[in-house]
């Protein structure tokens, strides 16, 4: 039995001080880990860490690090969705849950500046960067859109030419034929007033019987 050590208690309280500060942003912004799964996932990748050392004796104490990496991208993974029109969502909470573990992992080893210093970093990134994001999306964003038609000549013609004139940039192109219909699936990058202008156009065209983005 190993007797509790201030050390020990530093370790903790700086492993739920962590998970924390970064849940709290996570909170804010509603996502699927918010603070609560932060600060257990930073605490129990500690606690693994501390037993990890204390139960491989002279022996090399990196298996169950090993192991919270493997159990951790199960976790991230259970947090990724994918919308309609191919956009997967949740990415950068799944790479948060990753890092929170490093940062617990971190901790428990007792490398407390360098884990402070990343956390602040992540921080700084998750608060600051979707501002600049914003600013990217609207120079340049992809869409998928999937569009269905009647079968007539020349109509696939005019939706290329439609995304042309709205300056968006077909990146790949599919079509099939459905219940008598055209289905066709386009994929492209722009501005993003470009796709809003390219929605209101392909909702009002009579042409048209359905579409998804």
């Amino acid at each position: 039995m190993y007797p509790l050590t201030p050390d020990d208690l530093i370790k903790v309280l700086l492993a739920l001080a962590v998970g924390g500060w970064i849940g709290l942003e996570r909170e804010f912004r509603d996502k699927a880990a918010g603070l609560r799964t932060m600060i257990f996932i930073c605490l129990g990748a500690a606690l693994f860490t501390i037993f990890s050392v204390r139960m491989a004796g002279d022996r090399e104490p990196t298996r169950i690090a090993a192991n919270i990496v493997v159990g951790v991208g199960f976790l991230g993974a259970g947090v990724i969705m994918r919308q309609s029109g191919g956009r997967l969502t949740g990415l950068t909470t799944a790479a948060t849950i990753w890092l929170v573990a490093a940062l617990g992992a971190g901790i428990g080893s007792g490398n407390y500046a360098l884990s402070v210093i990343v956390a602040a970093i992540a921080f700084m990134v998750l608060w600051l960067f979707p501002g600049f994001e914003r600013i990217v999306n609207a120079i340049y964003t992809e869409r998928a859109y999937h569009v269905v038609t009647p079968i007539r000549d020349g109509k696939l013609a005019e939706l290329d030419e439609l995304f042309r004139a709205h300056h968006l940039r077909v990146l790949r192109f599919h079509q099939e034929k459905k219940d008598g219909c055209i289905v066709s699936f386009w994929y492209a990058a722009g501005r993003e007033q470009a796709h809003e202008r390219l929605r209101e156009r392909l909702a009002h065209d009579p042409d048209v019987l359905e579409f998804q983005i």
